[in-house]
């Protein structure tokens, strides 16, 4: 039986930049099912639609890229920049946990440049050790039931490879990711509203270049042309075998 993977992440966009490429040999080597979550809406993205409009944009370019990896999509139920670890929040990352019935989860690192992701990896993991205790209940009126087994746990490179004082951060292994490049790119192309957005607020308009150079920086690290960085959870009640490097087949 094939692995099941989900990628939870902070906003729509998030996965394409960080592990798509990942997802995307998961899916075809190993032949994973892929699930695809977000904390938020990215209901603040834009300055020019209002809350309502840009939440279904961004959730349609969302389900959009999510159905180019044949990927289930789940929306996490929290507002941009308000990802807190609170009961309601981690209630909801439980149910979304539990309906995607993942072994492996990906979220974003403990040190990333905004709280956002921050919080969203804090709340993912401790969502993962809450997602197979039966007396933990969520609010959903059709809630799935709790996992077998805590799944194993994968942190993303924070954005730029730094911490929040700038200082480099090492992963302990990276993906090759450059054979599936450019089906990566065709991922994030679908997240347009995004892309406007960064030209407006951070004065950027190279959405797809700022994610070639942030992959070509970790590719360096293993001596190829594009790659994907990851650090895995060991904590205890955590598993600690590294089941992505067995199934892509990557010497640890």
């Amino acid at each position: 039986m094939s692995a099941k993977v989900l990628a939870f992440m902070a906003h729509p966009d998030d996965v394409e930049f960080t592990c798509a490429g990942t997802l995307l040999r998961l899916k075809n080597e190993a032949g994973c099912r892929i699930a695809i979550a977000t904390a938020t809406s990215g209901d603040c993205g834009s300055i020019s639609h209002r809350i309502e409009e840009i939440t279904r944009i961004r959730y349609a370019e969302a389900a959009r890229a999510a159905g180019l990896l044949e990927a289930d999509y789940y929306p996490g139920g929290s507002n941009d920049l308000f990802v807190f670890y609170d009961e309601p929040t981690l209630r909801r990352f439980v149910e979304v946990i539990r309906k995607a019935d993942p072994d492996i989860v990906i979220t974003a690192p403990p040190t990333d440049y905004m709280l956002d992701h921050e919080m969203t990896g804090v709340t993912v993991r401790a969502a993962c050790f809450g997602a197979p205790i039966p007396n933990f209940w969520t609010r959903d009126p059709n809630p799935a039931p709790p996992l077998k087994s805590v799944p194993h746990l994968y942190y993303v490179n924070p954005v730029e490879d730094k911490d929040i004082y700038g200082r480099p951060f090492v992963p302990q292994f990276v993906v090759d990711v450059t054979g599936v490049q450019s089906d990566k790119e065709k991922l994030l192309a679908c997240h347009a509203s995004q892309r406007e957005w960064l030209r407006a607020h951070h004065g950027i308009d190279e959405y797809i270049e700022m994610m070639r150079r942030n992959d070509a920086a970790r590719g360096q690290m293993i001596g190829t042309k594009a790659g994907e960085a990851f650090s895995q959870h060991l904590g205890h009640g955590y598993p600690s075998d590294n089941i992505l490097a067995k199934l892509l087949k990557i010497l640890v």
